[in-house]
């Protein structure tokens, strides 16, 4: 059995050292994340499951919480203009629009909220899809639903995807490495 990948973006959110994972940070945004998981994968032994954890913006959520996402959504994707609905990418007939890996098994939350990934920084009072924001998950969830890996994401929120998103964001990057570990990692015996 091969280990599960953790995948991250940047080392301030998490700092882990266990052999039973292997661990990627991508860098921001989902043009990084899915080079970064693609060239993985081509060089690698493809992983049992693979686990994104990161920090995320929500206007639903509390800051400090640490939520399970297994659904994902293309929040910048707007080709409305050629007939397409929104969030859906033109011409792809093999993704939907909302990528669901409800059915991973290895979840010690079960929440199953949705992740909505752009790459921008909602740090505004403008509303927002989903129950999440990030800038990773959509296109890591895309490539794992591409080489049929199973998929899913934890989410340290750090901010309220409001006018002081950027403070918060900063403030609370790494405050999630612990909760993480705990809730998470030690319930799948993964450190």
């Amino acid at each position: 059995m091969n280990n599960p990948l953790v995948v991250c973006a940047l080392n301030d959110e998490l700092k882990i050292e266990s052999s039973k994972i292997d661990l990627l940070y991508t860098g921001v945004g989902k043009i990084n994340a899915a080079i970064s998981i693609t060239k993985y994968l081509s060089k690698r032994t493809i992983p049992e499951y693979v686990i994104n954890y990161g920090t995320a913006g929500s206007k639903k959520i509390e800051v400090g919480r640490i939520v399970d996402c297994t659904k994902f959504i293309q929040r910048d994707m707007d080709a409305t203009g050629l007939g397409f609905k929104k969030y859906e990418t033109p011409f792809d007939t093999k993704s939907p629009k909302i990528i669901d890996f409800s059915f991973f098994e290895k979840n010690p939350i079960n929440l199953y909220l949705t992740c909505a990934t752009g790459d921008s920084f909602i740090n505004s009072e403008e509303s927002h899809i989903g129950d999440v924001v990030d800038m990773e998950a959509y296109a890591l969830a895309k490539v794992c639903f591409k080489y049929d890996i199973p998929f899913i994401s934890f989410k340290f929120i750090s901010d309220g995807a409001d006018t002081d998103a950027n403070i918060d964001w900063e403030k609370n990057i790494n405050n999630g490495e612990n909760l993480f570990k705990s809730v998470v990692l030690d319930p799948l015996a993964l450190i």
